[in-house]
């Protein structure tokens, strides 16, 4: 099969990435970061420009999603995936509940499993591709959801379960990008390399009233790594900093995005703005004779995250392969899914209307290769 196929340049979108995370940043934000924030790059996180940016992020965000006044914004290093190791340390008290729908929300649990002061968590899984629910048990002090699992391409709404456990959600590819209601959790966190168009390496985490004292009860009586301790990132969010010295760059876009966000609506302009572009990849799904969504239930397909399965006469790793050739990128399904499919991002930095030109792309290649 000749892969050599050349999309006519009329047709690509204006900017190809398509990335389900590290994702597209915005070519503005990159030229604010080079000509109005060169200086202060390479200065002290401790010294109060760098506070003033981690208070106006920390700001922004409460403004973004409309936090009550007794929530607090805590961020610290490592990426979400580091949060799963400090939950176990700092919020869990004994036993957990994982809602396991894909290879993220599978990991977080894994990582509790294997946490030898837990006791094993409880799991309620369902088939990848498919949504399920938490369910209430007196047994656990922690909820643990994923709001989109960034695998599959499924969301899940975020609402509280009935009883005294905490509602942890993993929102790592969600937050930013899907609208929710602080009141119904109590630990919303997630990353800066997916909605929030910035690079990786920090976490932040939305908490409520009660997951601020779990913090305090848990550390005060449990041996906690420095660097897991939830408690120590909070007296230094408190003071506008990091625990550990945070890539600046990382911070500088974050609070960009934000800002844009804010200027043009807010969570619910940005909520808008994914569905629009999810709408203009299902609706072309729907008119493909050799495309079909993974998700088959429509209120469980992501609107960030598009996963589309390819009939077998369709090599979806080809079609990948030349569009990246064309500079149409990342758009390969997740790895351990093995599956023949695309997963496109729809994050709110990309343009519906590229979302839209990517399908067009799409129908030329599998047209060009089956000619």
């Amino acid at each position: 099969m000749d892969e050599n196929i050349t999309i006519p340049e009329h047709m690509l979108p204006h900017d190809g990435r398509f990335g389900s995370g590290p994702s597209k940043v915005r070519p503005e934000a990159l030229h604010e970061l080079a000509h109005e924030h060169s200086s202060l790059m390479g200065t002290s996180h401790r010294q109060a420009p760098v506070r003033a940016l981690v208070g106006g992020l920390k700001e922004g965000l409460a403004d973004l999603f409309g936090l009550p006044e007794s929530y607090e914004v805590v961020l610290g290093l490592g990426g979400a995936t580091l949060l799963w190791d400090a939950l176990a340390f700092s919020v869990i008290e004994h036993k957990s509940q994982h809602v396991v729908i894909g290879e993220f929300s599978a990991r977080f649990a894994a990582t509790i499993a294997a946490a030898p002061h837990l006791a094993a968590p409880e799991l309620i899984e369902a088939p990848f591709g498919t949504a399920a629910g938490p369910r209430a048990s007196t047994e656990v002090d922690v909820y643990a959801l994923i709001h989109n699992e960034t695998s599959t391409g499924v969301c899940l709404p975020v609402h509280r379960v009935d009883g005294d456990g905490l509602l942890v959600v993993d929102a790592t590819s969600a937050a930013g990008g899907m609208l929710v209601d602080p009141l119904e959790f109590d630990v919303y966190y997630f990353s800066p390399q997916k909605c929030f168009a910035s690079d990786g390496g920090l976490w932040v985490a939305l908490c409520s009233e009660a997951a601020i004292e779990r913090i305090a009860s848990v550390t005060t009586g449990r041996r906690v790594p420095p660097s897991l301790d939830l408690g120590l990132a909070l007296d230094n969010s408190r003071k506008n900093q990091t625990y550990n010295t945070p890539a600046l760059a990382t911070l500088i876009l974050m609070l960009d995005q934000i800002e844009w966000m804010l200027a043009a609506g807010g969570l619910a302009w940005a909520a808008a703005r994914c569905r629009e572009s999810a709408s203009c990849l299902y609706s072309w799904v729907e008119r493909s004779p050799y495309a079909r969504p993974f998700v088959a239930q429509d209120s469980a397909r992501s609107p960030v995250v598009g996963t589309i399965d390819f009939d077998d006469s369709v090599d979806a790793a080809a079609v990948a392969r030349i569009l990246r050739r064309n500079g149409i990128v990342d758009t390969e399904p997740y790895r351990k899914l093995g599956r023949n499919q695309l997963r496109i991002g729809m994050y709110p930095a990309v343009e519906p209307s590229d979302v839209e030109r990517l399908t067009r792309c799409v129908d030329f290649v599998v047209g060009t290769m089956s000619a």
